[in-house]
């Protein structure tokens, strides 16, 4: 399971910047050991004992053993930080991990592909897709009953109905 990825280093001990992408940063402080890889697959990854976690403007920095310098942390910028599925917090029926809709196709019900899932921004009412377009570009999607139909991980195919004024014309 993804938390988030390394953005950048945080000072000149080693300090690492990670972008949040759980609903729930506060388990961050429950883990010992995190994964860290370029793909979404613990199994690729390395593991590194987390030694201090700390919650900072919107994002997590991270002490990890062995990492005790800037040029060290920058050497993992742009990685995925990851734990096990059975460490990540417990899904209520009906709610999927971030990692699980990174990357799938949104389609609408006419079957038209609109793009696929680059990130999930936190709203405070919603969450948002943000999708990578086709000629419509950058393209917003309310995760909303109104607008979400279906979310099939098994296709990794998302269907929405869009509502007026959701996607400019071509």
């Amino acid at each position: 399971m993804t938390l988030g990825k390394i953005m950048r280093p945080h000072g000149i001990r080693g300090e690492l910047r990670m972008r949040l992408d759980t609903a729930y940063p506060d388990r961050l402080f429950e883990i010992d050991t995190v994964y860290i890889g370029r793909k979404p697959d613990p199994r690729s990854a390395t593991l590194y004992k987390l030694e201090k976690t700390r919650l900072h403007r919107g994002a997590a920095l991270l002490t990890l053993a062995g990492i005790t310098d800037r040029s060290q942390a920058d050497a993992l910028r742009g990685r995925l930080v990851m734990v096990p599925l059975d460490v990540g917090a417990p899904l209520e029926e009906g709610e999927f991990y971030v990692f699980e809709l990174l990357g799938m196709g949104v389609y609408t019900e006419a079957g038209e592909y609109l793009g696929t899932v680059r990130r999930i921004l936190e709203t405070g009412a919603n969450d948002v897709f943000l999708l990578d377009g086709t000629e419509r570009g950058e393209i917003l999607i309310p995760d909303t009953d109104e607008v979400i139909r279906e979310i099939d991980l098994e296709a990794r195919r998302i269907t929405i109905t869009p509502i007026p004024g959701l996607l400019s014309d071509k």
